[in-house]
């Protein structure tokens, strides 16, 4: 299953479909799209396998405010900047800094008012923030002033 990358739907699109793509059962593919805001403070990639379901990874660069989640006792580094979501299940967070953000170009940009779905996990972007959803119905929301679990 493969979602439609943010940037190939236009700021007008409010929702996207997900475009099934079928691969022969002997073909072990995988598909990772990375994305980022318009900001470039969070970036994402979602990874889906004709095998399995999707997962996403976001990391956040500049962040303030609570930690979204205690950091565990076995965490000697950076903690609170990496989040990790699959189609089912609750929100993982992993220690380590994120690095600087990718100057590469053509990465995907996830425009403010457009939501994505890829096959059980959906994420909005929008001026206040980026928040994604499994089917589920966990998810996670971040902006420099605010990121939570839930």
């Amino acid at each position: 299953m493969r979602g439609v990358p943010f940037s190939w739907l236009g700021r007008r699109v409010k929702r996207v479909a997900v475009t099934v793509v079928l691969l022969s059962a002997s073909i072990a593919a995988a598909d990772i799209t990375p994305f980022k805001t318009p900001s470039g403070n969070i970036e994402c990639s979602i990874g889906e396998s004709a095998n399995g379901p999707p997962d996403l990874r976001c990391d956040i660069f500049e962040r303030s405010g609570p930690l979204a989640m205690p950091k565990p006792e076995s965490c000697a580094g950076v903690w609170g900047h990496t989040f990790v979501l699959l189609a089912t299940g609750r929100v993982q967070m992993e220690r380590g800094d994120p690095g600087r953000p990718s100057t590469a170009t053509g990465i995907d940009i996830a425009p403010y008012g457009v939501s994505a779905d890829w096959g059980g996990i959906q994420c909005n972007s929008s001026t206040t923030g980026f928040e994604c959803r499994n089917s589920d119905g966990h998810g996670f929301f971040l902006s420099r002033a605010r990121q939570s679990v839930f």
